[in-house]
């Protein structure tokens, strides 16, 4: 089991539920749709999954490690399993796109040779191959994505965590990311697609993970 949830709530305030009474088994392999509506906790399942957010009820499972049991210590080497793509991109603004999908591995300590051909082979794969040198107030919206992508899965994360990752831009280059998450899934990447546009949903025979109020109301009945 990739990623399990049993009985989560999260709640940021006393009065103030985001998640509740969450149950949801998760394998590897596979590409998962999770939608709602603006507020219906999409981002903050998936900042439960990255361990930015700890449940307030409940117990998170991730590659069959309980997360409430593990020391500080082991967490970074379980996030080093997991790539996430923010709704904002978080670019760091004087670093070239090289610079910025670079940083994970810089982070770990690898060579800078390896390194420079890694990502760059990347980029390129991306489709920014000729934009190495740009830096993000130089790159348009679905450039400035394509980065976000390749600094998430330059690790080669088990698990790829992606918020709204079309929400963005334009709709050719919706297309062009949708393509580019599907071909990281074809390779291995288990992917948690959140959206909540619903022309992207019905378009793929995915699994569909349905958020209503804070609770997961449809678990992949809605995949063809």
């Amino acid at each position: 089991m990739l990623v399990s949830f049993e009985h989560v709530s999260l709640r940021y305030q006393a009065s103030h539920t985001v998640l509740s009474d969450i149950n949801l088994a998760l394998m590897p392999g596979l590409f998962y749709f999770l939608t709602g509506s603006s507020g219906a906790g999409k981002s903050s399942l998936l900042r439960l999954i990255y361990q930015i957010e700890k449940p307030s009820e409940g117990r998170v499972v991730l590659f069959d490690k309980d997360t409430s049991q593990l020391h500080h210590s082991e967490f970074p080497a379980l996030r080093r399993r997991l790539g996430i793509v923010f709704q904002d991109f978080r670019l760091i603004p004087h670093l070239t796109a090289l610079e910025n999908a670079a940083l994970p591995l810089c982070l770990a300590g690898a060579k800078p040779s390896q390194v420079n051909a890694h990502v760059t082979e990347l980029l390129n794969w991306v489709g920014l191959g000729d934009r190495l040198h740009a830096r993000p107030f130089e790159l348009s919206g679905g450039e400035q994505q394509r980065v976000a992508i390749a600094r998430a899965v330059v690790n080669k994360p088990k698990l790829l965590l992606a918020d709204e990752p079309t929400g963005n831009v334009d709709d050719e280059s919706a297309k062009k990311l949708m393509r580019l998450f599907l071909e990281l899934n074809k390779m291995g990447t288990t992917i948690i697609f959140a959206t909540h546009q619903q022309n992207i949903v019905k378009q793929y025979a995915k699994p569909v993970l349905r958020l209503k109020n804070g609770r997961l109301v449809t678990s992949f009945s809605e995949a063809a």
